[in-house]
């Protein structure tokens, strides 16, 4: 069974895992960690990692881009199951994110350092600092919903950057190919990369004018109103919050930061005991708020389909 406890950097200190800069660079003489391979795995955007190699392709790397370090063992039957999943998804977000493998097998001392007790394990790092995931197997619909969450927090982070391929790409066939990218959603998609987020916001206004139905365009836009929302929260907030149900600017702020740690049921459940202790105007801002996390989170994600069940509860 999977657990995740996604919030912000800063829940594990990696800094005992950084080396000095060797002769041959900040990996060593043994340079940048090697393509993956392991375990069945291949990827454009995933690479196996090594305690020599884990400064440079993970804590440097992750600077600029996310990177998601998987922990695995070629004896677990859930990290070979898992492996293969992580990679397409790699290749899928073309450079989003980084994918870093760790066989705790060969590297033990790393595993001893993050504290893996059990793999697959996998976690992100952001500027140096921890993001746990998720441990487990888990389908490919549900590791697709932490990494857009990761890719969320990474913007509110300003690590905005896409990286390179690092090894060969999957071996698939061309039925199994990936689409390209799709060249409507290229111009907000830009602007988010390069931290415009009121021109990403504005970009995907002038899509859902053109296309009102448009799901993707209408979720990213969403996702990046979310960032925007919780760049300068004020601390005090939750406690507005706490000390006035009724008070709707404390609960939708809230409930956005709590989204933002992925806390999606808590953020949730405000919002429904908000709507249920306000009327009118009030009432409505509310609903039409969390619909708006709805589409960040997802139509068929589990929770908010739950959810939407209370909402209706809660509205009749």
């Amino acid at each position: 069974m999977s657990q995740s406890n996604f919030s912000r950097p800063g829940a594990i200190d990696l800094s005992s895992l950084r080396k000095p800069a060797g002769p041959g660079g900040p990996a060593g003489p043994a340079g940048p960690g090697a393509p993956a391979g392991g375990g069945g795995v291949a990827g454009s955007y995933a690479l196996n990692v090594s305690e020599p190699t884990f400064q440079a392709d993970v804590i440097e790397r992750s600077l600029q881009v996310p990177v998601v370090v998987e922990f695995w063992s070629p004896r677990s039957e859930a990290s070979m199951a898992l492996g293969p999943v992580l990679a397409r998804l790699s290749t899928e977000y073309a450079g989003k994110f980084l994918l870093a493998r760790i066989d705790i097998d060969a590297n033990p001392q790393l595993a001893q350092a993050v504290g893996v007790q059990t793999v697959p394990l996998v976690i992100a790092v952001l500027r140096g600092q921890v993001v746990p995931l998720f441990q487990g197997a888990v389908g490919e619909p549900e590791a697709r919903q932490y990494f857009d969450q990761l890719l969320t927090v990474a913007v509110a982070n300003g690590i905005t950057g896409r990286a390179d391929p690092v090894g060969p790409a999957d071996a698939v066939s061309d039925d199994e190919e990936e689409p390209p990218p799709n060249p409507r959603y290229e111009k907000a998609e830009n602007a988010v990369g390069a931290g415009d987020l009121d021109g990403a916001i504005a970009a995907y206004e002038e899509l859902l004018k053109e296309t009102p139905g448009d799901a993707e365009a209408k979720s990213g836009l969403a996702r990046v109103q979310l960032v925007k929302r919780t760049q300068d929260v004020p601390a005090e907030v939750r406690t507005r919050a706490a000390d006035d149900p009724s008070d709707v600017e404390a609960q939708m702020l809230v409930a956005d930061v709590d989204l933002m740690g992925g806390h999606i049921d808590d953020a949730f459940n405000r919002l429904i005991s908000t709507i249920q202790v306000t009327a009118g105007d009030e009432r409505n801002t509310v609903r039409l708020h969390l619909l708006e996390l709805f589409d960040v989170v997802g139509a068929d994600d589990d929770r908010v389909i739950k959810a939407r069940r209370r909402l209706m509860a809660a509205l009749f």
